[in-house]
């Protein structure tokens, strides 16, 4: 089957490269997919490039979302035929993904395809976009509605932040779209449903432990100092949504956030959240979001054109969302 596979020796170094894989080598799982799409994600292009420890077993298969049906199964709750997908759990990074024809996964990780869904389009969505959901229920969660105030999502013309801006917008939010590029993105970003732009420069410099109140809460994909600004700038009361670090993993902030505003940061994983939360999250995108916006935000290319978009999207020249045919 055909397969992209990282390695790293002594000899060659860290490499990634499409090849064949015999299905033997398929590791442990009680559920055999036959994987028609995946997703880039960065941390998939963190893979691929090197750029950051993310595989952390060789040879490793990387791809950490895979839409499919199932093959084979051992597992009580799939049968071979159903439509399934599969985000996050360690795979791609210690156990095998989905940028291979076939894959093999514990039952437990698996969700049924919504039937609002193609597999397609689920990949389209792909764990950024189903993280963007977790942060959008995380701020319902804290008591945000759409008559709370602005809600800033940075890293906006990324996977994250795209679905994040159209299931807010159509949540009635006035949405406000952080980004490096706004005269490039934003038709994009507005076509999404946000209300406003600013600069991402705006973010980016050291600012003071707190400054003027702008924003009812927000979801951030980038961290370090994007995140602390965010912080500073957050309405008594709001909340920020927290699920990447684009812009570094350190947060440069102080206490007076959280003890003079009451701000709340919440913090949000995708990779191993429970499955109840999961299912929820994939229910309500299938009833949440619009399908002619996947459309918008995503474009679909083959596995190999897949090692030359991870570079691209570490510098961020890429917006939305990528789907891998795996079969392409």
């Amino acid at each position: 089957m055909r397969a992209i596979l990282v390695t790293k020796d002594e000899e060659a170094g860290y490499q990634a490269a499409l090849t064949d894989v015999a299905e033997s080598d398929l590791p442990e799982g009680d559920v055999t997919v036959a994987v028609s799409h995946s997703t880039l994600n960065y941390k998939d292009s963190l893979a691929i490039t090197g750029k950051s420890p993310v595989v952390r077993s060789f040879p490793m298969v990387p791809g950490i979302d895979a839409a499919g049906e199932v093959a084979a199964s051992d597992h009580p709750d799939f049968k071979p035929g159903d439509p399934v997908i599969l985000n996050g759990w360690g795979v791609g990074e210690v156990h095998w993904g989905g940028y291979a024809e076939k894959a093999r996964f514990k039952g437990d990780w698996l969700v049924p395809l919504p039937d609002a869904f193609t597999p397609a389009q689920a990949m389209a969505i792909g764990t950024a976009g189903y993280t963007a959901m977790l942060c959008v229920m995380a701020l319902e969660d804290h008591g945000l509605t759409k008559d709370s105030g602005p809600i800033l999502v940075t890293g906006a013309a990324g996977g994250v932040g795209s679905v994040a801006i159209s299931l807010l917008a159509a949540k009635g939010f006035e949405v406000i779209a952080a980004t490096g590029r706004v005269e490039e993105q934003g038709p994009y970003l507005k076509g999404l449903g946000a209300a406003d732009l600013i600069d991402r420069a705006e973010l980016a410099d050291k600012g003071k432990p707190l400054m003027k109140e702008r924003f009812a809460g927000a979801v951030d994909a980038v961290g370090s100092q994007v995140l602390a600004n965010v912080l500073a700038q957050v309405r008594y009361g709001g909340t920020v949504a927290a699920c990447g670090l684009a812009g570094g993993f350190d947060l440069p902030t102080t206490v007076m956030p959280f003890i003079l505003r009451g701000v709340t940061l919440a913090g949000v994983d995708s990779v191993y959240c429970p499955k109840p939360r999961r299912l929820e999250a994939w229910t309500r995108l299938a009833a949440e979001l619009d399908p002619k916006q996947l459309e918008a935000m995503s474009r679909t290319v083959g596995l190999a054109e897949t090692l030359d978009l991870a570079s691209q999207q570490i510098a961020g020249q890429l917006h939305g969302r990528v789907v891998v045919d795996v079969a392409g």
